[in-house]
């Protein structure tokens, strides 16, 4: 039997725990949206009447956790009330927001830029305050999208990167657990209250794999954290990523009828179908992250991103993913966001998360954390020119730097591009910054057929011979990138032989036609032709 894996820390404060692991990345409450008792979203966010009011609720919330109190978790919550009450933080806020900045963004940029100026401090005193900045920052949000902070299980050891002052403090200890952190500081609030409670603490691990409910031990005498059998430590540089769009297939799963491989992904609409997916059956070659985001308040929550990405990653295990960006705007509005001049005037997809890089910042955030639990490979919506792919590269670079100056572990997945603008399509050949593309031809139909977008179904089938002969066309400039199909034309078998013959090697589909368009491509030629007998 495998030994268990014995990690090395550094104690905060002394004593042996043991108990089933909390992760605290994972989401343990659900969303405004999924919550009967929370008000609606598009009422939980609004102007600065809103601000003020979820920080009124947050120095409430605060006052009460402080009743009956001792004197040092008094005077952290005291800290942190004062922080709240500081009009600075308010009018920082304020100033954005008069710039056009949504409130939960704006909140969310005030203060990520005070934490990583706590961060980057050269006295560790000056960085242990960062997480206290942290919790502020998320009870506040949690009171503008109406969902209060989650405890999590008595008797839990609590993991995860750094820990909330106020988490620790609502927590009922009595019951045992303890904490072990990615980072941490012993000079911090937390590891200040767990000695104070005789909670056994460790710090500095490295990031590790563990999973919910697996039993774990924190040994805060000697600095160590004991890990059952098969989990392992995450290597903090993580070697570059291919392309999630290769066709090639594990031991001929599947092959047309003379012997060409064909890869055939699924595609993801809602969180609900991660847990159908099959990672022996096949990869994601689309998630519509917007189908997980549902207010403002999920768009500002980089970690409930995390969450549902790092959990679609791990789903698929060695299979490739390929999460495309926010698209919304245009006939997709997103609630808490309809009064946005970006919104007003008609913007949609990438034109959209360029014109608010607040909402686009948080989800590359997301994606290059989660990038270092699967094969990601992220995609751009609704690209027209050639200098949008670069525009947003440029962002995931200036986020890597601050996630690296955080310590926090991520990587740089490829970036390509859905082709679904006509002139996109025709211009193939310009676009050198996509590291691949993949055809959403709902949008390309509709575009090339002025067509209303009520009306497309109608105009599909007679649209098609020209969408056919654009995407012949455009496959020929994509400079052997991977390229792939994810539209409902891929899950069409009437439309097969043309998307072959074109040179697709790749499909995309919703889930329920992976049977059918399998069992076309495996009677059809790779030139689009039936094969001998069928």
């Amino acid at each position: 039997m495998a030994e268990p894996l014995r990690l090395k820390a550094k104690s905060a404060s002394p004593g042996i725990a043991s108990g089933p692991a909390f992760l605290a990345e994972e989401p343990k409450a659900p969303s405004a949206a999924e919550r009967p008792d929370a008000a609606p979203a598009s009422q939980a966010v609004g102007g600065y009447g809103a601000l003020e009011k979820a920080i009124d609720i947050s120095i409430g919330e605060l006052e009460h956790l402080a009743d009956g109190a001792d004197a040092e978790s008094r005077d952290i919550i005291d800290f942190q009330i004062e922080v709240l009450r500081d009009p600075s933080i308010a009018e920082a806020t304020g100033a954005r927001m008069e710039a056009d900045e949504n409130v939960v963004f704006a909140w969310v940029a005030t203060l990520d830029a005070y934490i990583g100026e706590l961060e980057a401090a050269d006295e560790e005193q000056m960085r242990a305050r960062a997480v206290d900045i942290l919790d502020i920052k998320n009870r506040v949000l949690g009171a503008l999208a109406g969902t209060p902070i989650a405890d999590f299980p008595p008797g839990s050891v609590f993991i995860g990167k750094d820990m909330e002052p106020s988490r620790f403090l609502a927590h009922d200890w009595s019951k045992g657990g303890g904490i072990a952190l990615f980072a941490g500081s012993t000079a911090g609030h937390v590891a200040l209250l767990a000695r104070a409670k005789s909670v056994p603490m460790v710090i500095g691990t490295g990031r590790f794999s563990a999973a919910d409910g697996d039993p774990v031990s924190v040994d805060g005498n000697a600095g160590a954290v004991i890990l059952q059998a098969g989990s392992m430590l995450i290597p903090p540089l993580v070697p570059a990523q291919e392309p999630a769009g290769d066709t090639q297939t594990t031991g001929g799963e599947l092959r047309t009828a003379d012997g060409v491989p064909i890869l055939l992904s699924i595609n993801i609409n809602d969180p609900a179908e991660i847990d159908a997916l099959d990672p022996a059956t096949a990869g994601v070659g689309l998630m519509r992250s917007e189908f997980s985001i549902t207010s403002v308040a999920d768009a500002a929550n980089e970690e409930r991103q995390l969450a549902i990405y790092r959990r679609v990653l791990e789903q698929a295990g060695d299979r490739p993913v390929t999460i495309r960006m926010l698209d919304i705007g245009g006939d997709k509005p997103l609630a808490g966001l309809e009064d946005l001049p970006a919104l007003a005037s008609g913007l949609r997809g990438i034109r959209l998360l360029l014109a608010r890089p607040e909402i686009a910042r948080v989800q590359v955030r997301a994606l290059l954390r989660a990038a270092v639990f699967g094969r990601l490979s992220v995609m751009l919506p609704m690209v027209t020119f050639p200098d949008e792919i670069d525009r947003i590269r440029e962002l995931f670079r200036e986020e890597a730097e601050k996630l690296g100056r955080r310590a926090l572990l991520h990587r740089m997945p490829p970036i390509g591009m859905m082709v679904e603008v006509p002139a996109a399509a025709l211009m193939l050949d310009t676009f050198g910054a996509a590291a691949f593309f993949s055809f959403g031809t709902n949008d390309l139909t509709q575009y090339l057929a002025a067509s209303a977008r009520d009306d497309i179904d109608a105009d599909a089938a007679k649209a098609a011979p020209a969408v056919l002969r654009l995407i012949a066309r455009a496959v020929k400039l994509t400079a052997g990138k991977p390229v792939s199909i994810c539209g409902d034309m891929a899950g069409n078998p009437s439309y097969l032989p043309g998307l072959l013959a074109a040179g697709l090697r790749h499909f995309s589909v919703a889930p329920a036609r992976r049977p059918a368009i399998r069992s076309a491509i495996i009677g059809l030629n790779a030139d689009g032709t039936r094969a001998a007998g069928e």
